[in-house]
């Protein structure tokens, strides 16, 4: 399956990206390019739904390390929903994102961002 990736605005500031298939040689500079757009409107947090993504290699890793980077410069966080059995695996096996914030549901990661913007979000140690 060719690589189509949504992106939508949550809340000013917290854009979503959805990618849609396989992350892999031939839809890496779509992901790269879609992960760019948003990286360039200074989000506050970026969180990559991983509902629909059945495959990611190294470059589509690498895509995600560097969105890390580049997001934390402005303190800025990559969050994680819905990761499919195969991509959690990739990821465990890789250890490749362990400080970031990996949530089961829009719901568990709502109630985060909620907290956060309240002043009762976890500690710093907490937040990994």
């Amino acid at each position: 399956m060719a690589l189509k990736v949504n992106t939508a605005i949550r809340r000013p500031g917290i854009f979503v990206v959805v990618p849609i298939g396989s992350i892999d040689a031939g839809g890496n500079a779509i992901f790269q390019e879609r992960v760019n757009s948003v990286l360039n409107q200074n989000p506050d947090v970026i969180i990559f739904d991983m509902e629909y993504a059945d495959y990611i290699n190294s470059m589509g890793i690498r895509v995600l390390v560097k969105a890390k980077k580049a997001i934390k410069k402005n303190g800025g966080k990559i969050m994680f929903i819905n990761l499919q059995p195969p991509i959690k695996k990739v990821f465990d096996i890789l250890n490749a994102l362990p400080s970031l914030k990996v949530f089961a549901s829009i719901e568990e990661l709502d109630g985060y961002l909620d907290a956060m913007q309240t002043g009762s979000h976890l500690t710093d140690a907490d937040e990994g």
